[in-house]
């Protein structure tokens, strides 16, 4: 597996692991059916599987800028047991970057990904337009505390947690305080609530939060 992918992957399972964010949590507030499904930043393939299992008859795009994610999660669902009845896409694409044909989703997902966004704004008006009337726009993510002491105080949180035994090494920890630095842009809920409002959304909700880690859901007005 190359060094990046490994990496990726590694990092993308502590968050999992560690933050109470499994694929289940966020698959609690979507539709039992779906015609068709849009995940953004399928990365290696934790959310995309669960997917899967959820939606065999949906119609499956998985979206990630990395080939190599892309690549990983492809095989981890044509590998394994599930039987999909219709032919599923694999898009490599930046978010800000991505075209898709207006309202031909019904329920588009992102899991720990939209934190490395700067632009959230043209993300969600992009992904209005993406989705049915009807429809869901569900993420997990990263959220900033309001005010900033707050997020202090969850930031340090999370890293006690990191540091308890058999969490994280101080390897994986100072990989993962420079991934951050590097690439993750922290968005306040309330700035969360007001874009996803400004671009079209309504029946906005933070369902579930715990320190900087949250779940999401809103539905096209």
């Amino acid at each position: 597996m190359p060094t990046a992918v490994f990496l990726a992957r590694r990092h993308k399972n502590v968050f999992l692991d560690l933050s109470g964010i499994p694929p289940k949590k966020l698959l609690e507030y979507l539709p039992r059916e779906a015609e068709s499904v849009l995940e953004l930043g399928c990365g290696t393939g934790n959310l995309s599987f669960a997917l899967a299992h959820r939606f065999p008859n949906s119609s499956l795009t998985f979206v990630d800028a990395s080939p190599e994610m892309l690549a990983v999660t492809r095989t981890r669902i044509e590998e394994s047991d599930i039987q999909l009845s219709r032919q599923t896409e694999y898009v490599a694409s930046r978010f800000e970057d991505l075209t898709v044909p207006a309202h031909s989703f019904d329920v588009v997902v992102s899991s720990i990904s939209l934190h490395h966004v700067v632009d959230k704004a043209s993300v969600y008006r992009a992904v209005r337009a993406a989705v049915r009337v009807g429809g869901i726009f569900a993420f997990a993510d990263q959220i900033r505390g309001e005010p900033e002491t707050n997020h202090l105080v969850n930031w340090e949180r999370w890293l006690d947690f990191c540091r308890e035994p058999g969490n994280c090494t101080p390897e994986e920890i100072q990989s993962l305080l420079d991934h951050a630095a590097a690439h993750d842009h922290y968005t306040p809920l309330s700035a969360h609530f007001a874009l996803l409002s400004r671009s079209g959304f309504t029946a906005i909700d933070c369902v579930w939060r715990n320190l900087m880690w949250g779940i999401v859901t809103a539905a096209p007005a």
